[in-house]
């Protein structure tokens, strides 16, 4: 029906997630001043102060991480995380079966859809392409 939106979809899952990351790594720079880079420093000017850094260091990361975590009052349960991960393979793999038997559809049986029939098959098939796409896509990344 409308070609162009089945290459908007599958183009648009594949570039969105690799531009913004491209984006971020080329224009946005990490802050200079990193705890690496101050532990380095001292290291070479006052080695003595190094062993209380590292310890201020690391009652900071501590508490910021008692901060984020100061809603959590247990753990997941392990159902609960296995369901969560699944949830996007389950829908790509099924996207792809979707795509594959509307391909074997019209490829072997010769069905041409008609009617509203067209119209619904079209919005699933870009749906599952976009799905799929951008499943692709945020697998693309660049390395620094």
């Amino acid at each position: 029906m409308f070609p162009w939106i089945d290459l908007i979809a599958t183009l648009g899952g594949l570039v969105v997630a690799p531009t913004f990351d491209f984006i971020k790594k080329k224009f946005i720079k990490e802050e200079n001043d990193t705890p690496e880079r101050t532990m380095g420093s001292l290291a070479s000017t006052k080695p003595e102060v190094l062993p209380e850094y590292i310890k201020a260091l690391s009652d900071y990361f501590k508490s910021q991480t008692d901060y984020f975590n100061r809603d959590v009052c247990g753990e997941v349960d392990l159902w609960v995380r296995d369901v969560r991960a699944i949830i996007r393979p389950i829908t790509v793999v099924g996207s792809l079966l979707i795509l594959g038997v509307i391909a074997s559809s019209v490829l072997f049986f010769n069905y041409v859809p008609t009617g509203d029939s067209e119209i619904v098959l079209a919005g699933v098939r870009v749906s599952c392409e976009a799905n799929v796409s951008s499943w692709m896509g945020s697998r693309f990344s660049l390395k620094n």
